[in-house]
């Protein structure tokens, strides 16, 4: 029964990964950026280098506009992606002497 039980959620789990790695987005994704300008975002490096989508897609959904739209509904503060998410995940990873990120507002935000 045990052996039963690992070998369903094995295929469970290979069944949810396949069915993400079916649809891993857009290459390139440009994110509203405000003021500062647009942010231009590589959304397969980041799929390459953080392996998991949720630790980025926990906070909003896998569609153009989602993170726009929370927060035109109030669920989701200004810069809260920015901030708690981009920003301390570049940190993080330069203070491990892994590859990251930029952390300067300029680096990332692009005026047309």
């Amino acid at each position: 029964m045990k052996t039963a039980v690992i070998v369903f959620m094995a295929v469970v789990m290979i069944s949810v990964a396949g069915l993400a790695a079916d649809d891993p987005g857009s290459a390139e994704i440009e994110l509203t950026g405000g003021e500062r300008g647009n942010v231009p975002f590589p959304h397969q490096r980041h799929q390459a280098a953080l392996g998991d989508c949720n630790l980025c897609h926990e906070l909003f959904p896998k569609q153009k506009g989602g993170i726009e739209d929370l927060k035109a509904k109030g669920e989701l503060k200004k810069r809260q992606v920015m901030n708690k998410h981009c920003i301390k995940c570049h940190n993080s990873r330069k203070r491990a002497g892994q590859p990251s990120g930029p952390t300067s507002c300029n680096d990332c935000h692009v005026k047309s």
